[in-house]
C-alpha cells in the first residue's frame, strides 16, 4: 500500500469537499449498484456521526486534508498488516484496483 490507512476516528476534508468527514469503517464492501466494491475507508459527516442513510465509501487518494488522526496502537498495527495483506489477496482474485476507485466525494 502506498499510503498508511488512518485510523478510525481521523477527521478528514475530501478533495472538493466542504464538510469535515469522520472515518467510522475501513475495508468496506459494499453494492454499488453494479456488483460488489471495495473501499478503503467509510465516513460520516463531523459533527453529526453516525446516519446510515448518509455514510459515504472513499478511498486514500480521495482526501485532500487530514484534520485529526485518531487513536493508534499496537491493535491498530497488527490490523494494517491483516488490511494490506486483505488488499493483496483482492488484487490476485481479479477484483478491482480498490487504489483506482473514486467516488466524487
Amino acid at each position: 500500500m502506498t499510503e498508511k490507512l488512518l485510523p478510525l476516528g481521523t477527521i478528514v476534508y475530501l478533495k472538493e469537499g466542504t464538510a469535515k468527514l469522520m472515518i467510522v469503517g475501513r475495508g468496506a464492501s459494499f453494492d454499488n449498484g453494479e456488483g460488489q466494491s471495495f473501499s478503503d475507508y467509510v465516513g460520516v459527516v463531523y459533527p453529526n456521526g453516525i446516519d446510515p442513510e448518509d455514510a459515504l465509501f472513499f478511498n486514500h487518494q480521495d482526501i485532500d486534508e487530514v484534520v485529526f488522526t485518531g487513536y493508534s496502537d499496537e491493535e491498530e498495527d497488527r490490523y494494517l498488516k491483516v488490511y494490506d495483506e486483505w488488499k493483496e489477496e483482492m488484487s490476485k482474485a481479479n477484483k478491482p484496483n480498490i487504489e483506482e476507485l473514486t467516488f466524487g466525494f
